[in-house]
């Protein structure tokens, strides 16, 4: 079985790429940049097909050598969520190049959404709650996944929109908040400034998410939107203060520095239920 991932050199892409290898499958590895793609220990073990995906193309399904599914992970701008050019440029670009695969014979597709399509909505979030994404990014993709559920009517295809909630991990954006508490224990500083902490929020670590998006795509019994999610809430305070104990480290937490997000609820988290039926899927099909 051949897979395409688009956005393979980023954060997800590099982790998802390696698991899927790890599974021998057969991969085509995709992202803008061959330079940046050569830095990975994967480079030599995949097909590496280099493209700008808002470039045009008669038919991107033979480009990328016929895949039987794509995991599509490329995205640009992150992290500026507020940014228009996420639905002004990104949703029409992305929404034309998958159009273009399914229509000349991609079979099996997952895209990653994000859990700012809930917008506001506190407590944990089921997948069939009405979206209502606050931010230009929540917006793009929810709109993207109903572009992708109106192209289903017309095209048949598996189909499966993983709602992706928050991440960390070796890569991680520089701005997040673990990577800011790195660079303050490496520059020996001696307080480390944040808000107040007490928003509640779901996290996995990179690796499970790569391992989640795999077996997620790789099986068909479960499809539609699926939350990408540990369901288990914690404060950025305790993520943070369970980092500095991993990493037997300490650093004076000045909490209630920086003011809490106006684009995020105080407290939401996925429920995972969906996700579970998919994994088990994956167990009973892969073994």
């Amino acid at each position: 079985m051949k897979v395409l991932v688009t956005g393979a050199t980023g954060f997800i892409g590099n982790h998802v790429v390696q698991t899927l290898l790890n599974l021998n499958y057969e991969v085509v590895a995709s992202s803008r940049s061959i330079e940046k793609a050569k830095q990975f220990a994967w480079f030599e073990k995949v097909i590496f097909v280099g493209a700008n995906l808002r470039e045009t193309k008669e038919n991107y399904f033979e480009y990328f050598q016929k895949p039987d599914a794509l995991i599509h992970l490329s995205w640009e701008g992150l992290p500026n969520y507020k940014d228009l050019f996420h639905f002004e440029e990104n949703l029409f670009s992305n929404y034309f190049f998958l159009k273009n695969m399914v229509e000349h014979g991609l079979k099996d597709l997952l895209v990653t959404g994000t859990c700012f399509e809930y917008g506001m909505q506190s407590g944990g979030l089921y997948e069939n709650l009405e979206t209502k994404p606050n931010n230009p990014y929540g917006l793009a993709k929810d709109t993207l996944r109903k572009f992708l559920e109106q192209l289903k009517i017309k095209i048949d295809f598996h189909f499966k929109w993983v709602r992706l909630f928050y991440l960390y991990g070796k890569g991680q954006n520089p701005n997040s908040v673990l990577s800011q508490l790195d660079r303050a224990l490496q520059s020996d500083e001696t307080v480390f400034n944040m808000s107040g902490g007490e928003q509640l929020r779901d996290y996995l670590p990179v690796e499970k998410v790569a391992e989640y998006i795999v077996k997620i795509a790789l099986q068909n019994q479960v499809t539609g939107i699926i939350n990408c999610c540990s369901g288990n809430p914690i404060s950025i305070r305790r993520l943070v203060e369970n980092y500095l104990t991993e990493q037997k480290k300490s650093i004076k937490l000045n909490l209630g520095c920086y003011p809490y997000p106006d684009y995020e609820p105080m407290a939401f988290w996925g429920n995972p239920l969906k996700l579970e039926s998919c994994l088990a899927h994956f167990y009973h099909t892969t073994f």
